[in-house]
């Protein structure tokens, strides 16, 4: 089995590909660290499976995933992310996902799910699972969620998790005025004057949780 591993941060990435490896013998792991780089990668020799993380510099992992899909409609792509926000995870699935898991996952779960997909079913971490059946049941996703972009609905998730946004520069490999620029027009378009306001409509969004 062919799969390619991609993740902008090598440590982890390499990680990741060794565990693979060990626990699973048959398995062929190349890897990338941009999503341009695993178009390439992909096109080059299609995988039985791409593992995708969401944020990467450049193209991200959901518009890499979506151009991919495009070329290749079988492709089947797990994404595996930090990110265990329902907005985040409804757009990976959209776009055209066979499975999503967050890397707070155990090393047997990561298995499981890349065995589950590889054998051509849905894999989606159990939480986020049940999560979704029981939004899904509710209410339909905000309107002001589905006019944002991948970037600003990805930062917005951070700045209303409380991330400073130097440490949201340095996971999305953007500059730091970047994420300025990006929190001045999401108070625009989500009509907010404050961080603080910017927290409380996350939370009222069901984009960030409150424990309890």
């Amino acid at each position: 089995m062919n799969i390619v591993l991609v993740d902008d941060h090598a440590v982890v990435r390499q990680g990741y590909a060794s565990l693979l490896r060990a626990l699973m013998p048959d398995l062929s792991v190349r890897e990338a660290a941009t999503g341009e780089e695993a178009l390439g990668l992909v096109l080059e020799q299609v995988p039985h499976l791409v593992i995708m993380d969401f944020g990467l510099p450049g193209i991200s992992g959901l518009e890499t995933t979506r151009r991919l899909r495009q070329r290749l409609p079988q492709l089947r792509v797990l994404f595996f992310s930090m990110h265990d926000e329902l907005p985040l995870v409804r757009q990976a699935l959209e776009a055209g996902a066979s499975g999503y898991l967050t890397k707070n996952s155990a090393p047997q779960v990561l298995v499981e799910a890349v065995r589950r997909v590889l054998a051509g079913h849905v894999y989606i971490e159990q939480g986020l699972a049940t999560q979704l059946a029981c939004a899904s049941s509710r209410h339909d996703a905000d309107p002001r969620l589905q006019s944002m972009t991948q970037r600003e609905l990805e930062i917005f998730v951070m700045l209303a998790k409380g991330t400073p946004a130097r440490t949201i520069a340095e996971q999305l490999c953007i500059s730091a005025k970047t994420v300025s620029n990006h929190l001045t027009l999401l108070k625009s378009k989500l009509q907010v004057s404050s961080h603080a306001e910017l927290v409380h409509l996350g939370i009222d969004m069901g984009v960030v949780r409150v424990a309890g």
